[in-house]
């Protein structure tokens, strides 16, 4: 028969000497939410009128059966579970581990392994959403248990399986750098090629290369012309760059050239078109290995695009693929 953890009740004025079985919370509504005692702490003859203000007029010894976790056990070791490369984690407080990015990058957690342990009853894994581009000191992983002490077995059963992954090559959480990619812009348009109209595409396409970690190494103006694009595109990828981005000339206009000109330099189109929105008159091809980026005009204003989802992934190495572009779809409707 398995027994059951026991807690011992005891008055406070009683407890002097005694040492705390979990952190204890106070809350000042509006002005503070955090532990006032923390797990492990002896309790002194002062201490009797904090624990008191805050309700506390017993505090109780844990003691318990063999099979059992006490909750900060139990969050430290799923979260020990879990983390991967470039992560760190947090000791124990007040029944929680969080795991936290070490470095700037991109936070790749596996949902289905995330689903399958918050199936479990009485178990939290609470994280970020995956491809999230996160900066040091950002939490992707908060682990807890619901009560103050749980089965040992279902955190073993947590251990096991995430081992089990581990072996056969699956990323649970991890932080992937960010590569400084070398990155040549094409701007297309004869408007802008004439100088009718300031150019907005390239300060909106370099500040958000740049907060990555990259550099624009050139900005081209070309006009409407199918050949003086595939010019500029095949001129870049000669000069050895890592990616190239050709703006404006994406919609379905008989005057926009983008789409057809990227085609002829003889790319791999992966997609034209995704299922977000804004962002939806996208392109994503590769010449040989350099990936090629045709973006539409929403690039210039919106603050998030098809763009911005796709632009982390390729800095950190991925190499991007028709059922990731199917993908964006679920949850991608950002403005309509």
């Amino acid at each position: 028969m398995k027994l059951e953890p026991m807690l011992r009740e005891v008055k406070v004025e009683d407890a002097v000497g005694m040492v705390l079985s979990h952190d204890l919370t106070q809350i000042v509504p509006g002005t503070f939410k955090g532990r006032l005692f923390r797990k492990g702490h002896q309790i002194r003859e002062e201490d009797i009128p904090a624990l008191l203000s805050i309700g506390k007029e017993h505090i109780y010894v844990m003691e318990l059966a063999p099979g059992y976790l006490h909750e900060d056990e139990a969050a430290e070791r799923m979260a020990r579970a879990v983390a991967g490369a470039n992560v760190t984690l947090t000791e124990p407080r007040e029944g929680k581990v969080n795991v936290k990015a070490a470095i700037h990058g991109l936070a790749k957690l596996h949902k289905p392994f995330i689903d399958a342990v918050n199936g479990v009853d009485e178990l939290v894994l609470s994280t970020i959403h995956t491809n999230t581009v996160v900066q040091p000191g950002q939490s992707l992983v908060g682990t807890r248990v619901i009560p103050l002490i749980v089965e040992e077995a279902k955190i073993a059963g947590v251990e096991r399986e995430a081992a089990r992954l581990r072996a056969a090559g699956t990323v649970l959480v991890e932080v992937k750098p960010l590569h400084k990619l070398r990155v040549g812009v094409i701007t297309t348009g004869s408007e802008v090629f004439k100088g009718r109209i300031v150019d907005k595409f390239g300060p909106a396409v370099k500040a958000k290369v740049e907060a990555l970690g990259s550099e624009v190494l050139e900005q081209r103006f070309v006009a409407d012309d199918s050949a003086a694009i595939v010019e500029e595109i095949r001129g870049f990828a000669a000069r050895g760059v890592e990616l190239i981005l050709v703006t404006g000339g994406m919609s379905v206009d008989p005057d926009d050239r983008t789409p057809g000109a990227i085609r002829q330099t003889g790319a791999r189109i992966v997609s034209y078109g995704t299922p977000m929105l804004p962002g939806s008159m996208l392109m994503m091809a590769y010449l040989g290995d350099i990936p090629v980026m045709g973006l539409p005009g929403c690039v210039m204003h919106d603050p998030y695009t098809s763009f911005d989802v796709l632009l982390p992934r390729i800095c950190a190495g991925e190499r991007i693929e028709r059922s990731d572009i199917t993908e964006m779809g679920y949850g991608g409707l950002y403005h309509c």
